[in-house]
């Protein structure tokens, strides 16, 4: 769909190109020291692991997240998965040279098994998105929702958490 010529103004796109590796590391960067400077995630210790153009990962110290039964708590994993889904939306509208703000609008978790690990949360759209459809409706409307879905592998296989979510991106008013 073509921008009108006000539309154009308010969405700030800053490079049309697809992501080069280095582009991916950049953004992954800013959007780690964007992380720390948010106290509940700092105090996390929250920070992305790596995106493969698919799947966000972000990972958290189980020392730092531990309940009382010595596994990891359970707000840490629930913020950790809503992390990494805002998180990928977040990362994939800068690689797009797209500036939004971006909420969670509602969000389910499911607690299947205790963790005694490190905390890694990976998150992806949920199955049926369409990220083309999400950017054209954010850039014709000024704003657009997606569903997202993330986890909490356990090493010895199987999920500790899962989550569904879904967020909202809107145009930033600078």
């Amino acid at each position: 769909m073509a921008l009108t010529s006000a539309a154009s103004k308010q969405l700030r796109t800053t490079r049309p190109d697809a992501a080069t590796p280095t582009d991916v590391d950049t953004e992954l960067a800013h959007l780690a020291a964007h992380c720390r400077k948010m106290p509940p995630v700092a105090a996390l210790g929250a920070r992305p692991l790596g995106y493969d153009g698919n799947m966000l990962r972000f990972g958290a110290p189980l020392k730092a997240n531990v309940n009382d039964k010595g596994c990891a708590f359970g707000g840490s994993l629930s913020g950790l998965m809503t992390l990494a889904a805002w998180g990928w939306v977040t990362l994939r509208l800068r690689l797009a040279g797209v500036e939004a703000e971006v909420y969670v609008a509602d969000s389910r978790v499911k607690y299947l098994a205790p963790l005694y690990e490190d905390l890694v949360a990976e998150a992806m759209p949920a199955e049926g998105e369409a990220w083309s459809l999400f950017v054209e409706t954010l850039q014709h409307h000024g704003k657009a929702r997606i569903a997202m879905q993330a986890r909490v592998p356990m090493a010895a296989g199987g999920e500790a958490t899962v989550f569904s979510g879904r967020f909202v991106a809107m145009r930033a008013m600078r």
